[in-house]
């Protein structure tokens, strides 16, 4: 048995991102349990430090993925009728979701959390609500599904926050689940008893929260219980609104208010994070704004599903705490979902470097980087993020010479990797102060296989 790695209990960065711009001769130093105990600027190396081999970046949190969904990315880019949408998109899902096993889950999410290592997560929030057999009755361990993606972060060596969904409704005005849904049926005692299962078992970087589908699929006398049992706990709780406009307009129906606005009755804090929220009213982003509640936009999902654009300027504006998710998997690095965060705005509202702030913070990639890094801890449950004392010692050493930041002046490295640059640029991953690989040919060859049977 090969003995544990050693943590080094400090580094040396030429450059690091801290507080908001590029500092120079970065020492930083990692406690025993892999969280930072100091960062300081403008030190030469000492002879006790891991020296980088290039500039040194926080990472980012995925607030918001659906691991299964990783072995249908690239399947429903084919249109066969005279309209396709997210609703159309969502019943060939569940081909899917109707056939995965936990072995399988667990070979999804393994390939997944590779890949998110590789584009610059080291934490993971899974929205989980695949809970059941197949036939929809429960496993002997009726957590099976849940401990298959935990196995797999295990395995990987990335954080993962898991929330287990309260899914019990197919609709605003049904009482009951679709057939094509019973895999995922929960109340909130099922939702409260999985968080609780998660947290007592006290795997190395998983948390637990917990998660609400969507004011569809969970009605009030369901939100108000799970309220009830999870009461002033510190934990995230995650909630799908807004994400689509037939969404929006079934609620009106129901409830004749809007989804944003409805949801913030039930009382939102600092714990919520508001999935999507892509139709919003300025009314709405202020109630959520005075309420402490985050936002997390998926632009690639987003852009996948045609959901529409989410009102960046305003939810910049009005300060509420931002995050992005990759959602459905056709997206896996969070300098693509920057990008497109802000180049759909461009498209929309047909001007440039739409989230810069002139004056305070010109630079639109740092304005939306620290914003995520900001935003990060709260989405995961962690006390803390980035590169600061008390934080997990998670962190990305930059290729400097790879393509989009070859050349550039060190001011515009971090314009460079989200607006030039071609897929990830950097040299190394570490979590908690531990170098992860960003690729495993076994994992790989596991996933393929998988595939395989899924889809042939």
């Amino acid at each position: 048995m090969s003995a544990a790695p050693v943590t080094p209990t400090a580094f040396h960065a030429p450059l690091a991102w801290l507080d908001g711009r590029w500092q120079a001769e970065v020492l930083m130093r990692v406690g025993a349990d892999g969280h930072w105990t100091a960062l300081s600027a403008g030190v030469p190396a000492p002879a006790d430090a891991l020296r980088l081999g290039g500039p040194v970046l926080p990472t980012l949190v995925d607030a918001h993925s659906h691991a299964f969904q990783r072995a249908f990315a690239g399947l429903a880019e084919q249109r066969d009728s005279d309209s396709d949408d997210f609703w159309s998109w969502r019943d060939r899902m569940y081909g899917v979701a109707l056939r995965v096993t936990p072995a399988q889950l667990k070979d999804i999410a393994a390939q997944l959390y590779t890949e998110l290592l590789a584009g610059g997560y080291t934490q993971v929030c899974e929205f989980h609500y695949l809970h059941h057999r197949e036939d929809g009755t429960p496993y002997e361990d009726e957590h099976a599904m849940a401990l298959a993606l935990a196995e797999a972060a295990q395995e990987v060596g990335i954080g993962l926050t898991l929330l287990p969904v309260l899914y019990a409704h197919a609709g605003f005005a049904h009482p009951g689940l679709r057939e094509t849904q019973r895999r995922f049926r929960t109340d909130a005692d099922w939702v409260w008893q999985a968080c609780r299962r998660i947290s007592a078992a006290g795997l190395p970087l998983v948390r637990a929260g917990v998660a609400v589908h969507s004011l569809r699929a969970a009605h009030e006398a369901d939100v108000r219980a799970l309220q009830a049992l999870v009461g002033d706990a510190d934990i995230p709780i995650h909630v799908h609104v807004a994400e689509q406009m037939q969404e929006v307009n079934d609620c009106l129906a129901a409830t004749g208010r809007r989804p944003i606005d409805f949801l913030a009755d039930y009382g939102l804090d600092p714990r919520w994070q508001l999935v999507h929220a892509t139709h919003s009213t300025r009314e709405e982003i202020a109630r959520i704004a005075a309420s402490g509640a985050g936002v997390v936009i998926c632009p690639g999902t987003e852009g996948n599903l045609g959901d529409g654009l989410a009102d960046l300027p305003g939810w910049l504006a009005a300060g509420v705490p931002l995050t992005v998710g990759s959602d459905s998997q056709v997206t896996r690095g969070w300098v693509e979902e920057l990008r497109w965060l802000e180049y759909g705005q461009r498209l929309g509202l047909q001007r440039r470097n739409v989230a810069a702030r002139p004056g305070h913070q010109p630079s639109t990639a740092a304005r939306l980087f620290d914003a995520c890094v900001a935003g990060s801890a709260r989405a995961a449950g962690l006390r803390s993020w980035g590169l600061q004392a008390g934080a997990r010692a998670d962190f990305l050493v930059l290729d400097t010479s790879a393509s989009g930041l070859a050349g550039l002046p060190d001011a515009a490295l971090l314009d460079g990797l989200i607006f030039a640059s071609q897929g990830p640029a950097w040299r190394e991953v570490y979590v908690a102060g531990q170098p992860r690989s960003i690729d495993d040919a076994g994992r790989r060859e596991r996933f393929v296989a998988t595939m395989a049977a899924l889809w042939r």
